[in-house]
């Protein structure tokens, strides 16, 4: 089991790595993630919803994801308060520190999950959440010690020297285990070392001395990894970026950045396409005059579209589409361009409706039912935002939304296939003399046809016609997601003692 002095200190992507490594050696490999508390999620085989990060394990281990291996999803929905997904569907509502009914079910529910896993698999690799020594959250901690314990499974604490402080937080969060957790600490590993490992070598002969725990490894900084992110924490930090300089020539793509933003991994393949700057802006003065705005998804649409009027956004959003700036809606944000937003049930707060934006002639009823489904759709008309026509090959996506929502007018995108099945369901809505474009589908830019004609149209709009980056064949995101898996695991295999970690799985290789 892969735990963490902190959250964000590179647990997801050691399991990730790992599960690769494994893989490669021809070992059966499942990753498993009891807890997960993210907005970032995605949809599994069978049409559950799960955590990103265990989308991407799954695929580092060469598997379709399955929602067994996160079985406990929160996603937060206020300060205090998270939904509930449990084995893939809505199980409810939890405010922190609630006890109940719903809590009751939480640890059957992840050990249910992990017994499956071993039945099929000769390894599963577990990933703790946040860090193991939360003091105030030890009695409800079951994504941590408490799995390792129930799996009797070693455990490897990783820590983040990029952050500073890593000796500290390692030798400290061992120090504030009970004693029979500690000793189930088999190995430390150190992640994100920048620069000559030799200069370590000190301190690590001191944290084997201090602690009586084998150095497992230092692994690098890896940069332009570019891997789906568990969470909106490192978004959260960062602040607003400027626009491009004129001179740069570059293509300026805002995403505005919502209160409550979700799958921010949706815009991952346009942040790494040559001639594009993603910027993330929370203001209207940051905004600017950009090729291109995008509002994304959301976990509470209500209150996040009342806050983007509050800060002046909508405002300046409706203005540049109506200056003939592309404006995209992806699922929260696609119900936010509509004309109003109905709440008849209070799934999000008190019943009752709000405005929308009104650059679409959309109405969305909220509902207590979650769609979460893998899709194929095809465009039925030209679709300009998107840079899609009929002749378009079809694109894959996913689902996850509470409500629904009636377009009045032709449906721009037909879906074809949902989970696997035939379907035939009208999708997405468009202005119909404004460039304005919405959808529920997450993973739009995934599909090199969609980023290469979403590129090529804001080039165009420019009156640049031809430009090499929208041009060529654009690779398959996931292949791009297979060549970094392949990268990071052969990173970690160079920096990990990985003969002794065999020999904590009782299993020779290395």
């Amino acid at each position: 089991m892969v735990q963490g002095t902190s959250s964000h200190a590179g647990k997801s992507v050691l399991v990730a790595a790992l599960c690769r490594i494994l893989r490669d050696d021809g070992v059966r490999v499942a990753p498993f993630k009891a807890w997960n508390m993210s907005l970032n999620s995605g949809v599994s085989a069978e049409g559950g919803e799960m955590g990103r990060a265990q989308v991407l394990q799954a695929q580092a281990a060469g598997l379709e994801p399955q929602t067994r291996m996160n079985p406990i999803l929160l996603k937060p929905t206020s300060g205090r308060g998270s939904q509930v997904v449990l084995e893939g569907r809505p199980a409810g509502y939890l405010e922190a520190g609630e006890r109940g009914a719903l809590w009751e079910k939480l640890l059957p529910t992840a050990l249910r999950a992990l017994r499956s896993l071993r039945r099929d698999f000769e390894v599963v690799i577990m990933e703790g959440a946040g860090s193991p020594a939360e003091i105030n959250l030890a009695e409800r901690d079951i994504a941590n010690m408490r799995m390792a314990m129930a799996a009797d499974a070693p455990v490897i604490l990783v820590g983040d020297i990029d952050r500073g402080g890593v000796f500290a937080s390692l030798v400290g969060t061992l120090e504030l285990l009970p004693w029979r957790e500690r000793r189930a600490v088999a190995g430390l590993v150190i992640n994100r070392f920048r620069g000559d490992v030799g200069l370590l070598e000190d301190g690590l002969r001191y944290l084997e001395r201090r602690t009586g725990k084998q150095v497992l490894g230092v692994v690098p900084f890896v940069r332009d990894l570019g891997l789906d992110e568990e969470d909106t924490v490192n978004l959260d930090v960062l602040p607003d970026s400027a626009p491009p300089a004129p001179g740069e020539g570059l293509l300026d793509v805002a995403v505005v950045r919502l209160p409550h933003i979700s799958n921010a991994t949706d815009f991952e393949p346009l942040s790494h396409e040559e001639g594009v700057a993603l910027r993330y802006v929370s203001s209207s003065a940051r905004l600017d005059s950009p090729d291109a705005v995008i509002l994304p998804g959301s976990k509470t649409t209500a209150s996040d579209l009342a806050w983007l009027r509050e800060s002046g956004l909508a405002a300046r959003v409706k203005r540049l589409a109506e200056s003939g700036v592309p404006v995209l809606g992806i699922c929260g944000g696609y119900q936010m361009l509509g004309e109003r937003l109905e709440d008849p049930e209070g799934v999000e707060s008190a019943p009752g409706e709000v405005p929308g934006l009104g650059l679409l002639p959309l109405v969305t009823v909220l509902t207590g039912e979650k769609s979460t489904h893998l899709v194929r759709a095809r465009a039925l008309k030209e679709i300009p935002v998107l840079g899609l026509d009929r002749e378009s090959p079809p694109i894959s996506g996913y689902e996850i939304h509470m409500g629904r929502s009636s377009f009045a007018g032709d449906p721009p995108l037909l879906i074809v296939e949902r989970d696997g099945a035939e379907a035939r369901v009208e999708e997405g809505a468009m202005h119909e003399s404004l460039p304005v474009f919405g959808c529920y589908l997450h993973g739009l830019f995934e599909n090199p046809c969609v980023r290469e004609g979403f590129i090529r149209a804001l080039w165009e709009r420019r009156g640049v016609i031809t430009r090499e980056a929208a041009s060529g064949e654009a690779p398959e995101w996931w292949v791009v997601r297979e060549e970094r898996l392949d990268r990071l695991a052969r990173v970690a295999r160079a920096s990990l003692r990985m003969e002794e970690i065999y020999r904590l799985l009782d299993m020779e290789g290395g």
